[in-house]
C-alpha cells in the first residue's frame, strides 16, 4: 500500500488557484480511476477533477468555499489495487449509521452540483435517475424527464416550514462568488454612464412575424435578440471604442475587429455570459442559432472554457420581464453593454396622427474611461436607426 498525493492541476489561461464547489468524494471512500471526485470553479468556468488513480481517499484539501492553490495539495489516496477491486469502478458506497441503527447507501452518481441541487429540491433521487451521458452522467433532460414522470424518492424528507424568526445562511461559493466579486469590481473600478433610447420595434416585428411563418425545416424561430445583435454589430463597425477590451494590468485599450458578442444567460447557478464568437460573420438566421447553442450550454452547464470567455461586448436581457429602464453592470474587462427591456404597445404620435406602435427601451453602460457620451448615445441612436427600418440590416 502507498500513499499517493494529488495536487490540483494547472487549469490553463494563467490560473493560479480555485474554488473547491462540492466534492464529491469523502474520506473512506474507494474511487476508481477517472471518476470525478470534485468541481472546482476558476474564474474562467466550472471544472470537473477525475481521479488520477483508482485507490481510498484518506484526506481531502478544504471544505466547499475555500481556495487551493494550483500545486497545492487537492486529495490524498492510498492506491491497494485489491481494495479497489473489491467495488465496480462506477459505483461506491459507504455505510452511515443514524440514530435508529438503519443502513442508508449513497449510490455515486455523476451529475453536476446544479442537477444534484435541482433533484434535491424536487425530492428526485438521482439514484433512480438513468443518465444519458457520457458513463451514465446525469444531464438536465434526464432530471426534466424523471421529474415529469414522477420518480420522486421514498426517502425524501418532508421540508421544515419556517416561521417567522428563522433565517437562512447561504454560504456564497462557486458561480455566486465569482458574480459577486466581478460585479463589486466593475461598479467599483468603471465610471458607468448610461443612455437609454426608445425604439419603434413595429415594423421589425412584422418582419419577424413574416419570416418566422416562411422559415422551413430546422431553421429557428426568431425573437428579438438576433435582430438587436445584428444591429449592434452594424453599429459597431462605425463606433469600434465601444467593441475594446481594457487591460489595467497594461493600462492599454484593445480594440477589435471582430465581434465576439456575449450573451448574458440566467442559469439555476446564476448570471454566465456564454459567446458567440465572430459574431459579425453570421446573417440574422445563423446568430439565432449561435445563441441558443451557447445559451442552451450555459443553462444545462455543458458549456467549456471557449463558450465561456472571449467576449468583447455584451447584451443582456430580462425578456418579458424587461421593464421600462436598466441600468446593466459592464461585464469587465468589456467597455460597454447593452440591456434590452420588454416591447409594449403604447400610443405616439406618428405623422401628425396618434397611433398605437411598439415600442422597446434600450438601455446602454458605458466605461466613461473610454467612451463618451456623445459617442455612446451616436451608437445607440444608431441601432435604433437600423431596427426601425430593419430592411437595412440586410444591406451591406
Amino acid at each position: 500500500m502507498s500513499e499517493y498525493v494529488f495536487t490540483l492541476p494547472d487549469l490553463g489561461e494563467g490560473t493560479v488557484e480555485a474554488e473547491i464547489v462540492e466534492w464529491h468524494v469523502q474520506v473512506g471512500d474507494v474511487v476508481a480511476e477517472d471518476d470525478i471526485i470534485a468541481d472546482v470553479m476558476t474564474d474562467k468556468a466550472n471544472v470537473e477533477i477525475p481521479s488520477p488513480v483508482s485507490g481510498t481517499v484518506i484526506r481531502t484539501a478544504g471544505e466547499p468555499g475555500e481556495m487551493v492553490a494550483v500545486g497545492g495539495e487537492l486529495i490524498v489516496f492510498t492506491t491497494d489495487a485489491q481494495q479497489v477491486a473489491k467495488q465496480p469502478p462506477e459505483t461506491k458506497t459507504h455505510a452511515v449509521e443514524p440514530e435508529n441503527t438503519q443502513i442508508q447507501k449513497n449510490t455515486k452518481v455523476l451529475t453536476s452540483p446544479a442537477i444534484r441541487r435541482m433533484a434535491q429540491e424536487n425530492g428526485i433521487d438521482l439514484s433512480q435517475v438513468q443518465g444519458s451521458g457520457p458513463k451514465g452522467r446525469i444531464l438536465r433532460s434526464d432530471l426534466s424527464a424523471t421529474s415529469q414522470a414522477g420518480q420522486l424518492s421514498t426517502t425524501t424528507q418532508q421540508p421544515t416550514v419556517a416561521n417567522h424568526e428563522s433565517v437562512e445562511e447561504i454560504k456564497i461559493i462557486g458561480v455566486r462568488r465569482v458574480i459577486a466579486e466581478r460585479m463589486s469590481a466593475s461598479k467599483r473600478e468603471i465610471p458607468h454612464f448610461a443612455y437609454v433610447e426608445e425604439v419603434d420595434i413595429t415594423a421589425l416585428e412584422s418582419l419577424r412575424q413574416h419570416l418566422n411563418a416562411k422559415r422551413q425545416g430546422d431553421v429557428p424561430s426568431l425573437t428579438y435578440l438576433p435582430f438587436i445583435g445584428l444591429s449592434l454589430i452594424r453599429a459597431l463597425k462605425n463606433f469600434p471604442m465601444c467593441n475594446a477590451l481594457f487591460d489595467k494590468e497594461l493600462g492599454v485599450l484593445k480594440k477589435y475587429s471582430a465581434v465576439n458578442l456575449g450573451i448574458a444567460t440566467q442559469t439555476p447557478d446564476g448570471l454566465k455570459v456564454p459567446v458567440v464568437h465572430n459574431a459579425h460573420h453570421y446573417n440574422v438566421t445563423e446568430l439565432s442559432r449561435e445563441i441558443t447553442r451557447v445559451s442552451s450550454a450555459a443553462r444545462d452547464n455543458t458549456a467549456n472554457r471557449e463558450i465561456l470567455s472571449g467576449s468583447t461586448i455584451t447584451i443582456t436581457s430580462l425578456g418579458k420581464m424587461g421593464g421600462i429602464v436598466t441600468t446593466p453592470v459592464i461585464n469587465a474587462p468589456e467597455v460597454a453593454i447593452i440591456g434590452v427591456n420588454k416591447a409594449v404597445q403604447r400610443p405616439m404620435v406618428n405623422d401628425g396622427d396618434i397611433k398605437v406602435r411598439l415600442m422597446m427601451n434600450l438601455s446602454g453602460s458605458f466605461d466613461h474611461r473610454f467612451v463618451d457620451g456623445f459617442d455612446a448615445a451616436s451608437m445607440v441612436q444608431n441601432m435604433k436607426e437600423l431596427l426601425e427600418e430593419p430592411a437595412m440590416l440586410f444591406i451591406d
